[in-house]
C-alpha cells in the first residue's frame, strides 16, 4: 500500500524533526502570545527566527554548491505553480490566523504540552486527508495553471545565485537594524 522509506532516512528525519522543534521551543515562537505578538507586530521573534534560517540555508545551500559538495541537480526544487501557490498560502494564512501557529510551531506547541494546539493539529491532518483526496481531480487543472514548472531565479535571470544570497544577507541585515530592540519575547515566562 504504502513505500517506506529506509528506516536510516526515517531516522535521520525524526532526527532533524526533534532538532527543528528543539530549536523552535528555545526560540520561543512555539508560545501563542509571540505568534500573536507578531501578527500585531509588536514581538518580532518569528520574524527575526525565520529570517535567520531563510538566511542560513541560502548560505548553506550556496556554499555546498561552491564547494561541489552539493550539485544543483540534487536539489528538490518545487514546481513555481503560482495560482495554487496562492490559494495554498491563503489557507495557510487562515489556518494560521486562526490558530496562531504555523504546523511547525503547532507541533511543537504541542510537544511543549499546549493542549489547545492539539486541536490545530488535528485540524492539519485533517486538513491533509482531504487534501490527498481532492489531489487527483485538481492535479490536472489548478495545480497545472500558471506552472513555470522547477525554476531558480539563476536560471531565468543573468544574476548568479551567489547575488541572490548577498542580496538576501543584505535585506536581512537591514530589516535586523531597523526592527526594534524591544518588545521581544511577549510569551517568554
Amino acid at each position: 500500500m504504502f513505500d517506506m522509506a529506509p528506516v536510516g532516512q526515517l531516522l535521520m528525519g525524526l532526527g532533524t524533526g526533534l532538532v527543528f522543534g528543539f530549536i523552535l521551543q528555545k526560540a520561543g515562537v512555539t508560545r501563542y502570545q509571540v505568534i500573536l505578538g507578531q501578527f500585531l507586530w509588536k514581538d518580532h521573534t518569528v520574524l527575526r527566527t525565520m529570517l535567520t534560517a531563510v538566511v542560513v540555508g541560502a548560505i548553506g545551500i550556496y556554499g555546498m554548491l561552491a564547494l561541489g559538495i552539493l550539485q544543483a541537480g540534487d536539489l528538490h526544487v518545487k514546481s513555481a505553480t503560482l495560482l495554487a501557490n496562492a490559494i495554498g498560502g491563503i489557507i495557510f494564512g487562515i489556518g494560521m490566523a486562526t490558530l496562531g501557529y504555523c504546523p511547525g510551531t503547532g507541533v511543537a506547541a504541542v510537544g511543549e504540552g499546549s493542549r489547545h494546539a492539539i486541536f490545530g493539529v488535528l485540524g492539519m491532518l485533517v486538513g491533509a486527508a482531504v487534501y490527498a483526496e481532492v489531489h487527483p481531480t485538481i492535479a490536472g487543472s489548478l495545480l497545472k495553471a500558471a506552472d513555470f514548472g522547477k525554476v531558480r531565479f539563476p536560471e531565468i535571470t543573468p544574476i548568479p545565485g551567489w547575488a541572490y544570497v548577498v542580496a538576501l544577507v543584505v535585506i536581512a541585515g537591514v530589516v535586523f537594524a531597523l526592527l526594534p530592540k524591544s518588545g521581544g519575547k511577549s510569551g517568554a515566562p
